[in-house]
């Protein structure tokens, strides 16, 4: 065994033990009724069948396609947006590099508690400033919670700022010889050569804003105003912790599971078409 292979076993035991075991342990149970008392009991496809014509989950789905609908264009924008800005070295830079990246690092539950001061109704900077109450108002708080997460790119935006590093100065030289705008060269130089790159941060965040609204709909606003911003991970969380339907619960996580997979196969074949990846 060469140095490589044992480097990495314990990142394979981790995943096995973290990932694999989990999610066969999941799918089993999503067969079953188990009530974290006593033995799980074989269900067949009950639980598949009650998930058909649950009225919660398809809200809760819906929910979740707003807010990827929402959150996913504000995020990358974002993130492309600050890279173009800062993607120079000069003074000063790095500090705002570093602000760029800061909210990423603030745990989920303080970044959401930070939001529920700002979001209040009573007290709120945001709600006095532009009049809205985002906590009992649907439309509001489905636009408030995506808000809350378009602050998070760190990721994103440090690999924005990697791909508009790659591009040769050169190309930017000549279009500007040629007297070629900022705009010009935003659209046919810098967006298309950094489309391989977005289309992949399109296909992580779709992954990743299906997940994060959790923490915020959760301490922010508990699922309301109106269910409006009920998720489907907080719909599985209420099923599993406060039902203790944890055979059901597990149904609606290979649901959540499957339909990620299904929106990102679909994005890869259109970009793979579209000869972006």
């Amino acid at each position: 065994m060469n140095a490589e292979s044992r480097l990495a076993w314990p990142y394979l035991v981790g995943l096995m033990l973290l990932v694999f075991i989990p999610s066969v342990a999941a799918i089993a149970l999503a067969f079953t009724d188990f009530t974290g008392i006593g033995s799980p009991t074989f269900s067949g496809f009950d639980n598949f069948k009650r998930l058909a014509g649950d009225g919660a989950f398809w809200r809760s789905l819906g929910n979740s396609g707003i807010y990827v609908a929402i959150a996913v264009p504000l995020r990358l924008v974002a993130a492309v947006a600050i890279a173009l800005v800062l993607h120079r070295r000069s003074v000063g830079v790095g500090t705002a590099r570093a602000v760029a990246f800061a909210p990423s690092v603030v745990p989920d539950a303080a970044w959401a508690l930070l939001w529920l001061w700002l979001l209040n109704p009573l007290y709120g900077p945001l709600a006095i400033a532009f009049g809205v109450d985002f906590l009992t108002e649907p439309w509001a708080a489905r636009l408030a919670i995506p808000l809350m997460g378009a602050f998070q790119i760190g990721e994103a935006f440090v690999i924005a700022l990697a791909a508009r590093s790659t591009i040769p100065r050169p190309l930017y030289e000549a279009a500007a010889i040629e007297g070629a705008s900022p705009w010009f060269q935003l659209r046919r130089i810098t967006l298309p050569m950094m489309a391989p790159v977005l289309a992949i941060l399109v296909l992580r965040d779709i992954v990743v804003a299906v997940q994060v609204n959790f923490v915020p709909a959760l301490i922010v606003t508990e699922g309301g105003p109106r269910y409006a911003t009920t998720y489907l991970p907080l719909y599985i969380y209420r099923t599993a912790f406060r039902y203790f339907r944890f055979g059901y619960a597990s149904t609606l996580s290979i649901a959540l599971f499957v339909i990620t997979g299904v929106v990102v196969v679909i994005q890869y074949r259109l970009a793979r078409r579209w000869r972006l990846l």
